[in-house]
């Protein structure tokens, strides 16, 4: 749920920023929610996040799964993951601005 709810919001941003071409958009959509920019970003977050919200990125961080992408570190696919599950978590809670607030902070333009 996570996953697809950064990439609705990437997506968002970058139309709103400017039209493009939807193959443009698409490689600049993946050079955002890929497992090294996704690990990155948690770098900007952790600090910020509550008791709650981490022990949620923990856990997603820490989740059983031997599968990694053959082009992703396993630790940065296992914080993306985290971060994946944190976003999914607020969504399923209802915390929109949570999110919105959170992706702010990681968005660099």
């Amino acid at each position: 749920m996570g996953d697809a709810v950064l990439e609705i919001m990437v997506r968002e941003r970058l139309v709103k920023r400017a039209n493009m071409p939807v193959n443009k958009l698409h490689r600049m959509t993946v050079d955002r929610v890929c497992a090294k920019a996704q690990s990155a970003a948690v770098e900007l977050l952790l600090g910020r996040l509550t008791e709650e919200e981490a022990a949620v990125y923990k856990r997603g961080r820490n989740a059983n799964g031997n599968h990694v992408p053959k082009n992703a570190d396993p630790q940065e696919y296992r914080r993306a993951t985290g971060m994946e599950a944190l976003f999914g978590y607020l969504y399923l809670m209802g915390d929109i601005p949570r999110i919105e607030e959170l992706f702010a902070l990681i968005w660099i333009d």
